[in-house]
């Protein structure tokens, strides 16, 4: 015979957990009435799920971004999910926003230390997550995380939570939140890999320069001048995918350094994150 479980239990687990109502009803049944023993419940039932699901592609989610109140800090998390369906769920959303804030609030180094801190009492973003794999029934799991500080921070969400941006900038100047929401739309449209050829990898300049000798040497260019071309190449890959070498998407054949230098002759960007889906 089934143990007896009341409404209102029911809606205590729930609004504690988040998990279904018919999944809190099985949870406290099987637990005999005892909360923390119907939690342990759904606990294990997520874990099950996660390892279950292991092996699955968790492609779409939610990616927010934040800025904190005297936008000095700003953070962008990715939290991933298997289905379009679940990405737009109102209540995903929240989880997701929940994770969010509290990465704002205590500015985690990295994704490792956002998922150790706590999400309510006694349990972490990584219970959390376990226990929405078990109540929603797909991977989930935090994909991306990223923050920025500095004198200035502006933060963009793109595409209905597909894409979060959060840019900084070394001063703080007239109109520079409409024009920092621009620069941010420019690094979610053109997805530069870095803000100046300063912070372009060693690996990835030394990749390219290679690139552009051997496509010298296939176009029968002289040996002697293979370095000079491939040094031409480079820049011109600065000039695509470093943000403040790029033509401003909203300018007039200016450069992203040029739009700021409008604004104020030494403004300029010190960081950025850039998370989307996929």
């Amino acid at each position: 015979m089934a143990f007896k479980i009341s409404a209102a239990e029911v809606k205590k687990l729930r609004d504690q957990t988040g998990a279904g109502m018919m999944d809190c009803k099985k949870a406290l049944q099987e637990a005999e009435g005892d909360f923390d023993g119907a939690i342990e419940y759904l606990r294990k039932k997520g874990q099950k799920m996660t390892e279950k699901r292991a092996d699955r592609e968790a492609k779409e989610g939610v990616v927010l971004a934040l800025t904190s109140e005297d936008n000095s800090k700003g953070i962008a998390v990715r939290i991933s999910c298997e289905t379009d369906f679940v990405a737009k769920n109102d209540e995903f959303v929240a989880f997701v926003a929940s994770i969010a804030e509290l990465a704002l609030a205590n500015f985690p180094e990295n994704a490792e230390a956002l998922a150790a801190l706590e999400l309510s009492a006694g349990k972490t973003v990584a219970d959390a997550l376990v226990e929405k794999t078990g109540v929603i029934g797909e991977k989930i799991e935090l994909n991306s995380y990223g923050r920025v500080e500095a004198a200035k921070v502006i933060s963009y969400v793109h595409m209905g939570n597909k894409a979060g941006v959060v840019v900084g900038f070394n001063k703080d100047v007239d109109n520079l939140e409409t024009a920092g929401k621009d620069v941010a739309m420019q690094i979610a449209a053109m997805h530069p890999i870095a803000v100046d050829k300063d912070g372009v990898d060693a690996s990835i300049v030394e990749k390219e320069i290679e690139i552009g000798k051997e496509v010298a040497r296939n176009e029968g260019k002289p040996e002697q001048l293979l370095e000079r071309i491939a040094m031409g190449k480079l820049n011109a890959f600065y000039k695509e995918n470093t943000l403040l070498n790029q033509e401003f998407v909203k300018g007039n054949k200016q450069t992203v350094a040029q739009f700021l230098g409008t604004l104020d002759k030494d403004l300029t960007v010190t960081s950025f994150v850039h998370i989307t889906l996929g």
